[in-house]
């Protein structure tokens, strides 16, 4: 068995840390874009309500009734959650606050869904290429 020489620990070393990279990059990029942060509500596919979360103050509670069930919602300055559900497994009220762009509480039982959106200054990101 052979010994790692000083060599090779810098590179390995060197590996790690550039690859974080497109980590930090690509984090900053997303969240530095967008000005105007929403949460857009589906309820069986359907929108719901988009509510503003960048210019939300204090506090703001949302009851959706639908065939499939009931949640609330707590909208409080720039976050939302699902704060009571009568779905069996209330996975969607125990994920949490959300705040970022890209993050979501779903709840299948009742359709529900809350996705965070930004108003981007390029929409580009979200075109599909193909050959």
């Amino acid at each position: 068995m052979k010994t790692l020489k000083k060599l090779d620990i810098v590179i390995i070393i060197l590996l790690f840390i550039l690859s974080f990279t497109p980590n930090i990059i690509f984090s900053k990029t997303i969240y530095n874009s967008n000005k105007l942060v929403y949460a857009s509500i589906k309820v069986d596919g359907k929108l719901y309500d988009n509510i503003s979360l960048s210019t939300n103050k204090g506090e703001k509670k949302l009851n959706i009734k639908s065939s499939s069930g009931n949640n609330s919602i707590l909208i409080r300055d720039n976050t939302i959650k699902v704060i009571s559900a009568d779905c069996k497994d209330d996975l969607c009220v125990k994920q949490g606050e959300i705040s970022k762009v890209g993050e979501s509480i779903i709840c299948l039982p009742h359709k529900l869904i809350i996705e965070i959106k930004g108003d981007e200054k390029d929409s580009s990101s979200d075109m599909i290429l193909s050959h």
